[in-house]
């Protein structure tokens, strides 16, 4: 499917015939491929439908020399926003002292106020750290920018994972970038926030919704964690099919968990599946897949969000066809359960998951401490520019 070729929604997947048939091009016959990689020449190679970021992925490209540009764009609009933001906030207007005819109405002169010279050095560690904040979203707007040059649909920009328990902080933050890509002239339908799927995370996403913020819920690693993201009428989810075969290996060593034993495909299969039933308009894409069978395994699924090195294996598998395993004419052979799931019931059903729970807060530790790693970059930088 070439990517042109599909709406913002990414709901019609095209049939057209390839005229190089590989196992991913069979793939796109039937599912919306995302591209999971913060790196620009790897969006320009495979032209996926939209493109997924997180701290990971932005640190690991920050560290290259060809996005060096990118980095120090951010730290100069970030320390430009943060100027601005200590200056008052009404200009005083000065009366002039020109002479005016009798009948000529008095002008009045808008002094603009003066920015003093940026010193990083200089700040003490809390204003230092709201640089750091400014820039940080900064970098991945401009991230952000870069890869919508090349994808026709969304582009997925995390929030700061250690407001993931803090829904009115969550709130600010997806705010804060929204108004970030608005001044670059990207509207907020072209974006999905990207927000741990905690209760708090959940909830501020229903509210973000009223204000036609879309969000990305990620770090979905239960079933009741999903339809909590659906029933908030949230975008789209992304259970992580890979980090869920981990923690089985690890904890449950010794069982078959290859194809349709996969638990992770297992757990995308049954949400996907009631998404259906209820007629839910949330978008499941798996994500964190790393193995082809986990991919053929769920084609068929709104989306997938794949690393480079998948995507690659999937196009070396020529002659490749696949068909859909998820398909809605299955559904009328199951028989699913409603539940309607609130806080109570979010709460019981992630304590008595381990899986979910370990998975859930192991992941939410690994964006921060990335991003933490990223913003010490920075600061770094910061200190050597006011030497």
């Amino acid at each position: 499917m070439d990517a042109a070729e599909v709406q913002h929604d990414g709901s019609s997947p095209s049939k057209k015939v390839k005229s190089n048939p590989n196992a991913l091009n069979s793939l796109r016959d039937h599912t919306v491929v995302v591209a999971d990689t913060g790196k620009i020449n790897d969006i320009q190679k495979f032209q996926p439908q939209d493109a997924t970021t997180n701290p990971s992925l932005i640190l690991e490209a920050a560290k290259l020399p060809e996005y060096q540009a990118l980095i120090d764009d951010a730290i100069q609009k970030g320390i430009k926003s943060y100027q601005v933001s200590k200056q008052p906030v009404q200009k005083q207007p000065k009366r002039t002292n020109s002479r005016k005819k009798k009948d000529e109405p008095e002008t009045k002169e808008i002094v603009e106020p003066e920015i003093p010279q940026f010193n990083f050095n200089t700040l003490n560690p809390e204003e230092q750290k709201i640089v750091i904040g400014m820039i940080t979203d900064q970098l991945s707007v401009n991230f952000g920018l870069e890869i919508l040059k090349l994808v026709p649909g969304y582009v997925s920009t995390e929030v700061d994972a250690r407001m993931s328990y803090d829904k009115q902080a969550t709130i600010d933050k997806a705010k804060r970038i929204i108004n970030l890509y608005e001044q670059a002239g990207i509207t907020k339908e072209r974006i999905l926030i990207k927000i741990a799927s905690t209760w708090e995370g959940i909830q501020a996403a229903k509210a973000l919704k009223k204000e036609g913020i879309q969000c990305n819920m990620t770090l979905i690693f239960n079933y009741y964690q999903a339809l909590a993201c659906a029933q908030a009428g949230v975008r789209l989810i992304s259970p992580f099919v890979g980090r869920i075969l981990d923690w089985f290996t690890k904890n449950k060593s010794g069982e078959d968990y290859s194809k349709q034993n996969h638990p992770g495909v297992k757990l995308v299969t049954s949400i996907w599946n009631s998404f259906k039933k209820f007629k839910y308009d949330t978008i499941v894409m798996a994500a964190s897949l790393r193995l082809v069978d986990e991919a053929t395994e769920l084609c068929g699924c709104d989306r997938m969000t794949i690393p480079i090195k998948l995507l690659n294996d999937l196009q070396s598998l020529e002659g490749t066809v696949l068909e859909p395993k998820l398909k809605v004419e299955n559904l009328d052979n199951l028989n699913i359960e409603k539940v309607i799931v609130d806080e109570k019931t979010y709460r019981w059903e992630m304590n008595q998951d381990a899986m979910g729970t370990e998975k859930l807060n192991e992941g939410i530790r690994k964006f921060a401490q990335d991003l933490e790693t990223l913003e010490n970059v920075i600061k770094q930088k910061l200190t050597q520019n006011n030497q």
